[in-house]
């Protein structure tokens, strides 16, 4: 442990995340009265969208909001107040897996794992010696240009944090201190009475330190038989996260328009203004190649298909370009290792 949760790389406009933590900000500004149109200016999101699970967001809208906030409210600890009112039954799957997890140790290795599921503003990164574990944040690279903004992120973050370690292991969980790498200020502070530790400035980073022996500890809602299980669906979700980011998620969006007659590689690279060569090379770094990627895409319509309609295999085949039934069930047959009948009898 202690390396960053890089393993997914996500640009900040790309539409791929929940409205858990912007609704989060939403219901607070709303309910101390500012009008829901202030509080979304300049993000294009809709109310509807705003507590819809079907709804996506990118980080820019997510921090929009977050700049919004600053602008709306003299609430001094807004930011914590805001990540403190986030907990695990919100956090879906991924709060389910951590609440799965059979002691806490596993549970703090999983939160850095799947991060990239909590449309995260902020990398963590979790250590511990014999003594003390530590949660480092570090709010991304939009925030750092403002300070209000940076301070505002890492506050929040630290509230998720303390909240979710509390529905994990008891409300009586406080951290042994936190610290924070800028200086006190005016406008907003952690409130001390509910963090239940000293707070310390213009240190080298922004930290959670707890004690380490609470890692020790068996979780009350713990199973070792459900956990792997939901671990290998936050596995799928991670790699449906990545299908839609990056090039990706750009030559996916490409490919979805047409995916009975998709452009060849080269036609794709064109349309985004890049080289054959580097196409390749980036789809190459998140792990994809473009023939995976298309036949993942057919492999996921087809499913859909054979579990939601009563297309024939011969319209299914037409849809998704193959010549005729017979190639289509060879190819499904090579893609998940069944027949399209056994999916139909599922």
């Amino acid at each position: 442990m202690g390396s960053r949760n890089d393993i997914l790389t996500v640009g900040t406009g790309d539409k791929v995340y929940e409205t858990t933590k912007l609704g989060a900000v939403f219901d607070m500004l709303a309910s101390a009265g500012v009008p829901a149109d202030a509080i979304l200016r300049d993000t294009r999101v809709p109310l509807a969208d705003v507590h819809s699970p079907q709804a996506r967001i990118s980080l820019t809208q997510l921090m929009t909001v977050c700049q919004n906030a600053l602008r709306l409210s003299t609430d001094r600890h807004l930011p914590y107040r805001i990540g403190a009112s986030i907990h695990i039954s919100t956090y879906g799957m991924y709060g389910y897996a951590l609440l799965c997890c059979p002691d806490f140790r596993k549970a703090m290795e999983f939160a850095m794992r799947y991060h990239a599921l909590a449309a995260p503003l902020a990398t963590i990164e979790f250590s511990e010696d014999k003594a003390h574990a530590r949660w480092t944040i570090e709010p991304n690279l939009q925030a750092l240009a403002d300070s209000a903004l940076y301070r505002f992120v890492a506050e929040m973050q630290i509230g998720i944090h303390i909240s979710l370690m509390r529905d994990i292991m008891g409300p009586s969980f406080a951290p042994f201190e936190i610290t924070l790498a800028y200086p006190q200020a005016q406008d907003f502070d952690l409130p001390l009475d509910h963090v239940g530790c000293p707070v310390r400035f213009d240190q080298p980073a922004n930290q959670i330190v707890f004690k380490a022996q609470l890692l020790d500890r068996r979780a009350d809602l713990g199973n070792k038989t459900t956990y792997p299980t939901i671990v290998a669906l936050c596995d799928a979700l991670l790699g449906d996260l990545r299908l839609r980011t990056g090039v990706a998620g750009k030559i996916r969006a490409i490919l979805l328009r047409d995916i009975a007659n998709p452009p060849t590689f080269e036609a794709i690279a064109k349309l985004l203004g890049v080289n054959d060569r580097s196409l390749r090379r980036q789809l190459r770094q998140q792990g994809f190649s473009f023939r995976g990627l298309h036949d993942e895409l057919r492999t996921q319509i087809a499913l859909k298909y054979l579990r939601s309609t009563t297309l024939a295999n011969d319209d299914i085949a037409l849809a998704l370009g193959f010549s005729d039934a017979a190639n289509f069930r060879r190819a499904f047959h090579r893609w998940t290792n069944k027949a399209p009948s056994d999916i139909r009898g599922e």
